[in-house]
């Protein structure tokens, strides 16, 4: 059993283990995901309207809060594109662009996200993310991404162009057309296409000339880099700016500065709801991409402290000039293939991104914000998926329809609309499940002692004795409907006298389920017909025991639906 303070700082976990070969390793990945995030920090601060220093700002101090505190050996915490966007649609709605008052607030939504992941995480509310099916979370994501990539391409274009929904995004192009500046497409679509070539076929290219397979991943992972770098000589070289190219701008040449949240009593009640929606899309993301990680090497992350740590990293990000982050899946995919052993990893990166803070900020004055529209536009479009929906079809028209709706309406109402109609299809996708368990008639397959649904296979049945195996748990959703069932069975069928429910999927039976159960026990009595149950699991009978139930059963209660078909048939 770990020590409790161990448990909540898992760094005194790894920590005790920790190598020079794993320090050689965590340098390495650190170099590479450094590489990386420079540009992308850049331009995920673009994307929730904040000035370019808030993303690397935000990209500091929540790396190494999460190397304390979180349990992912990989996983790269941070600005990332669905968040970003959520926070410029949140603040958008309480300040202006720009103003001292939009940085506040993206200050307060980072602080009031912390708050609330880190209250889940001591409360262990880690399993509230179950409740989100993950085809409606595809569906938000990919029409984030549709939005995101629509939202930047004013930037490439050269003109402006605003809006929450894809409708009012594309009403702003159009209404724009007139003020295409094409030099800033020119450089807009080349560093598109760019970088397009290079995820695609850069690294091929490079294996295929004999580079070895690291230089050529650092080579592909540094292509945002060189096209950032090519860019900016070309805008300054060329004086492109004064052609009408829009450009970063001075950027200041400082470590994150300590700063504090506001504490608007009327700010944080406007505030909060987005913040609830941005903790609970962004520990889902990040809880995601740190489970399929961990598996890769047999390694296991425990949610609950997860939640701790995104929310220590939140809090991060308020007092240190950032904003929302949270754990980003290209990032910490390129973490893991760069051979990260442990979350120090995480803290050398905020080391480099603390020297390019210092150091290189001046560099990017001349860069072009289309290069960094192109940069959020490749990203982007990786997490479109509009095959959920073909998928989904196919599968299940009820999860087809939650998902066409979530995307449906995240386009033309707007991102907290879709994310809130995205939970609530959740929940009620759930509901209406478990409202119609599935409930199979079983016979007894010849020659042995199982039962099988008497639909799908030739089976043994009694006219005097149905057998009903219920597959689901019952609870309040779905109590009314196991009676109705079970009634409208024995409808005109005088020749039944036993009902035997069996309940080997049965994990647990609420009061109301009780109440329904000694409502069909009563009614079955009183036209003569015993009911039975088989297969009753520990725990459930330990709850029956505890009530009256079981002493004014008309029927009795047998370990096996074999002794019960042995018992009662004539």
């Amino acid at each position: 059993m770990k020590p409790s303070i161990a448990r909540y700082l898992p760094v005194l976990d790894w920590g005790r283990t920790y190598s020079r070969e794993t320090l050689v390793n965590d340098l390495v990945a650190a170099v590479i995901v450094t590489i990386m995030l420079i540009p992308q920090s850049l331009a995920y601060a673009l994307l929730a309207g904040l000035p370019p220093e808030a993303g690397i700002y935000a990209s500091i101090a929540p790396i190494v809060l999460y190397a304390l505190f979180g349990t992912s050996r990989v996983l790269a915490v941070g600005p990332v594109a669905v968040v970003s966007l959520m926070t410029a649609t949140a603040i958008s709605q309480v300040a202006d662009q720009g103003s001292a008052g939009y940085l506040a607030a993206a200050l307060l939504l980072a602080a009031l996200s912390g708050g609330i992941l880190l209250i889940m995480g001591v409360f262990r509310l880690g399993f509230l993310a179950n409740f989100l099916s993950h085809p409606v979370i595809a569906g938000f994501i990919t029409a984030s991404g549709i939005l995101i990539a629509a939202s930047q391409l004013g930037h490439v274009l050269g003109i402006n162009a605003r809006g929450h929904t894809l409708i009012e995004i594309v009403q702003s192009l159009v209404t724009n057309l007139n003020q295409i500046n094409p030099v800033t497409v020119l450089i807009g679509v080349a560093a598109t296409g760019f970088l397009f070539w290079v995820r695609k076929h850069l690294k091929r290219s490079l294996l295929a000339l004999g580079l070895g397979a690291m230089p050529a991943d650092i080579l592909t992972k540094a292509g945002p880099v060189a096209a950032v770098a090519v860019t900016t000589l070309l805008v300054w070289g060329l004086g492109l700016d004064s052609e009408g190219v829009k450009i970063v701008g001075a950027v200041p040449q400082s470590l994150p500065p300590l700063t504090m949240p506001p504490m608007d009593v009327e700010l944080i009640r406007l505030l909060l709801v987005p913040a609830l929606l941005i903790s609970v899309i962004g520990f889902v993301e990040s809880v995601s991409v740190a489970q399929t990680l961990a598996a890769r090497k047999r390694q296991r992350i425990d949610p609950n402290q997860e939640l701790i740590g995104l929310g220590a990293a939140n809090l991060g990000a308020a007092f240190t000039g950032g904003y929302p982050v949270t754990g980003g899946f290209a990032r910490s995919v390129v973490n893991a293939d760069a051979g990260a052993a442990t979350p120090a990893a995480g803290a050398f990166t905020a080391v480099g991104l603390a020297f390019a803070a210092i150091a290189l900020t001046p560099l990017v004055h001349f860069l072009p914000k289309a290069t960094l529209a192109a940069t959020i536009i490749v990203a982007v479009l990786s997490l479109v998926d509009l095959s959920i929906l073909q998928k989904t079809w196919r599968y299940s028209r009820a999860d087809f329809s939650a998902v066409l709706a979530t995307i449906v309406l995240t386009l033309t109402l707007g991102v907290e609309v879709g994310v809130s109609t995205g939970v609530i299809l959740s929940l009620a996708l759930h509901l209406y499940k478990s409202s119609r368990p599935h409930v199979a008639e079983v016979g007894l397959v010849p020659g042995s002692q199982h039962f099988r649904n008497i639909l799908r296979h030739k089976v043994e049945t009694d006219p005097s004795v149905v057998s009903l195996r219920v597959d689901e748990s019952l609870f309040f959703v779905n109590a009314r409907f196991l009676e109705d069932l079970v009634l409208n069975r024995l409808s005109g069928n005088k020749d039944i006298r036993h009902v035997v429910l069996m309940c080997s999927a049965i994990n647990e039976i609420d009061y109301s389920a009780l109440e329904s159960l000694e409502t069909i026990n009563q009614r079955l009595e009183s036209i003569d017909v015993r009911l039975h149950l088989s297969e009753v699991k520990g725990p459930v009978m330990d709850r029956l025991q505890t009530t009256h139930f079981l002493d004014r059963l008309s029927g009795q209660v047998f370990l096996s639906q074999y002794d019960a078909w042995r018992t009662l048939k004539p």
